[in-house]
């Protein structure tokens, strides 16, 4: 059944990484390695079963494909996930024993955090190699990631609000927030600094209540959200959000969150494009996070990562544009526009990806 499921996706590599001293139990996941090496978070969850595991792996993994493409960096799409809950089995041991799977790729694969995991577990695995980013800048890395996530989020609203209103003041929006984690949290100061309308709500109610009271975000209950009559509902919680059931209930005109894997299905998709709700492809909105991390493969910059990340309004407008002038959702247009980059420089065939000087040493000495 796995390699049926292979056959159709597309993957290069699937690694099961297992460890039971460490209770490391992990996927990770290549999708293409056909731009450079695969480059994607490792995500930490108390995943309910083995398989539901692989198939976020596999899911998200081709995900980072797509959004890797369409960012126009040199990287491919991997993606790695670990069962567990993060909030009780985090150990450096577990990390330890993940990073020395991730050195066995030999740098096909280079891990980044991602849910259930932070800047700190990073620097556990770089303890066992040094494919990975995200780590701390005295190791030459860019910190936290959710920061530049955040940034790029606000570059495809403002391109979301001139596609639809005819302007890009976030001041004269109201925006309805679904998730307050560390994104979230932070697309919602960066959104208050600019005087926009926040409606918010999380299953957490000391993070609402640190929205109300810091940034006077209205609150409310967590099935209230999508009823809220705001210019534009930003889903920056866990997948699916959009489904059958919760889409005749959205008031929002546009969608853009930084979430992955925002829609249930493509149908739902295709029925937002119906109703004339701008869908903004979750894998261009939440680009900046792998956008600032890409760059510490050539040598980090943080000048030039905040450069790239605001080409993410202009990504946005190109798929907007091809959307309108095909008369297809905007997904189908961000595949499109993704896949035709893939295929170009596929064709080319190059080597596996430029090394940065970070890697460079580690793969010289090992031919």
């Amino acid at each position: 059944m796995l390699f049926e499921t292979l056959d159709t996706s597309g993957h290069e590599q699937v690694v099961f990484c297992h460890n039971k001293d460490a209770g490391l139990r992990a996927i990770i996941a290549l999708h293409s390695t056909v731009l450079g090496p695969a480059l994607g978070g490792v995500r930490m969850r108390p995943y309910p079963s083995s398989e539901a595991a692989i198939n976020d792996a596999l899911r998200l993994s081709r995900t980072m494909t797509y959004k890797n493409a369409l960012a126009g960096l040199n990287v491919g799409g991997g993606k790695a996930v670990i069962i567990g809950d993060p909030k009780t089995d985090k150990t450096e041991v577990l990390f330890r024993a993940f990073g020395r799977f991730v050195e066995s790729l030999g740098g096909r694969y280079i891990t980044s955090e991602d849910v259930g995991t932070d800047v700190n577990d990073m620097e556990q695995i770089y303890l066992e190699s040094e494919y990975v980013t995200g780590v701390h800048q005295a190791h030459g890395g860019s910190g936290d990631p959710a920061p530049f996530t955040a940034y790029g989020a606000l570059q495809a609203l403002m391109a979301s609000l001139n596609r639809k209103l005819g302007h890009e003041e976030v001041s004269k929006a109201s925006i309805a927030i679904q998730g307050l984690g560390h994104i979230g949290m932070e697309l919602v100061k960066l959104l208050k600094e600019r005087g926009a309308k926040l409606i918010v709500t999380d299953l957490d109610p000391a993070l609402v209540e640190r929205a109300v009271s810091e940034y006077g975000a209205e609150a409310v209950k967590p099935d209230e959200i999508y009823e809220v009559a705001a210019d534009v509902f930003a889903p920056c919680a866990l997948e699916g959000a959009i489904n059958q059931e919760t889409l005749p209930r959205l008031k929002a005109g546009i969608i853009c969150g930084t979430a992955n894997n925002q829609l249930a299905d493509a149908a739902t998709g295709e029925e937002l494009h119906r109703r004339g709700i701008l869908y903004a492809p979750d894998y261009v909105v939440n680009a900046g996070g792998v956008m600032n991390v890409s760059l510490e493969i050539d040598g980090y910059n943080r000048e030039r990562a905040m450069r790239l990340i605001r080409s993410i309004y202009h990504n946005l407008e190109k798929v907007f544009a091809l959307s309108s002038q095909e008369n297809i959702p905007p997904q189908q247009a961000a595949d499109r526009m993704a896949e035709a980059r893939i295929g170009a420089i596929g064709k080319l065939k190059l080597p596996l990806g430029r090394t940065s000087p970070r890697f460079i040493n580690k793969l010289r000495n090992e031919r």
